[in-house]
């Protein structure tokens, strides 16, 4: 049975996962040999990975869980 109380406190857990999560901004993009890379900034601190490991990034992956290690700038 639903009630309008199971779908507020549906939508406030929704919306309290989706803050909680971290926020993964695309600085640069780049397509070599048929391969994908961007570099992403997540909590301040700049990353370069590949199209599998930004859509993990997106998923709410912390880059410590992927053990990613910080670009550098050159």
């Amino acid at each position: 049975m639903f009630s309008p109380v199971i779908g507020q406190n549906a939508k406030r857990s929704a919306v309290r996962k989706a803050l909680d999560r971290h926020k993964v901004y695309i600085t640069a993009q780049s397509f070599s040999a048929g391969a994908y890379q961007a570099r992403v900034l997540v909590d301040g601190e700049a990353y370069w990975v590949d199209e599998f490991r930004l859509a993990q990034l997106q998923q709410g992956l912390s880059p410590a869980e992927l053990e990613l290690t910080p670009a550098t700038d050159d």
